[in-house]
């Protein structure tokens, strides 16, 4: 059995005091910046990888495309990666298939939902629950599945839904079934949080996004109120696309970029950022080893 040394190290980050902030990246270049700025997790969320391919989040992307983006991330960082898999891409056979395809992608841990598809964003009305039954099976699956300790987390939407009795009594089951981490989504408020890391006996995640009905908590209060992992599911794409909007907008109306040249990312600091010197340098190296068999032969 091949070691998962990604999940090792998110399992070893959960058992430590304290909350670990994990920021949301839809692309490799964007868990480059994580890891530069001191991140020691990251996530990849269902939500921001539908947006990057223009696509509501109601489920629409697979199991491959998503194996695909996560294999993009964990190939360029070294960061435990969080991947979203929704409701597992079908049932409980198909999220044994799912935790295979994202431990074979190296990634930390998966995230199954209990809802019905189409699935919705976890903030908005209208969402349906498959029943306790169904969840659980899921989640004994992905456990079996799991042949390098991938860390399963099962996240529950019934507190907006049936209530938060509801959220805590299925929170309590899915650890039951051998969920390594609870995420309650779209809890509203400090006091809703403490009461599930009071009644919920496992390491809960928290989703602190933005425009939803969760009150903004910072990671300091969220590790005081007993978390140990923070999502910022969809903040970077949504910081994205509103400065891609205003270049646009200032493009559109000036006909050059010069007005706004301070707010780009320079060539060389792309550069740097990518290591684009060890490529050039790896070229040359490759090169010159070709010329010496050349002249030898």
């Amino acid at each position: 059995m091949i070691k998962n040394d990604a999940a090792f190290r998110l399992r070893r980050l959960i058992s430590r005091a304290g909350c670990t902030p994990a920021p949301g990246v839809f692309a490799p270049s964007v868990a480059l910046l994580a890891e530069r700025m001191g991140f020691r997790a990251i996530y990849l969320s269902g939500a921001a990888y539908s947006g990057l391919l223009g696509l509501p989040d109601l489920g629409f992307t697979t199991m491959t495309e998503v194996a695909t983006a996560a294999g993009q991330i964990t190939s360029r960082v070294d960061l435990p990666l969080i991947v979203d898999v929704d409701t597992g891409f079908g049932e409980a056979l198909n999220v044994s298939r799912t935790v295979q395809e994202m431990e074979r992608v190296n990634a930390a841990a998966i995230q199954i939902e209990d809802q019905v598809m189409p699935k919705r964003c976890g903030h908005l009305e209208g969402k349906q629950l498959i029943e306790t039954e169904e969840m659980l099976k899921k989640i004994v699956s992905a456990k079996e599945a799991s042949r390098n300790r991938v860390v399963i987390i099962g996240r529950t939407d019934a507190a907006s839904v049936e209530g938060i009795d509801s959220a805590l009594e299925r929170a309590r089951s899915y650890a039951r079934a051998g969920a390594d981490m609870i995420f309650p989504e779209a809890l509203r408020n400090a006091d809703e949080f403490r009461e599930f890391a009071k009644k919920v006996d496992v390491p809960l995640l928290a989703n602190m996004t933005e425009f939803g009905k969760t009150d903004f908590i910072s990671v300091s209060r969220f590790e005081r109120l007993g978390y140990k992992i923070v999502i910022f599911p969809v903040t970077t794409f949504r910081v994205m696309m509103r400065a891609v909007e205003r270049s646009l907008q200032k493009l559109a109306r000036e006909g050059t970029q010069k007005g706004f040249i301070g707010d780009l990312m320079t060539r060389q600091e792309f550069y740097d950022l990518i290591d684009y010197d060890a490529y050039s340098d790896n070229d040359r190296s490759v090169a010159a080893t070709a010329r010496t068999i050349l002249v030898s032969d």
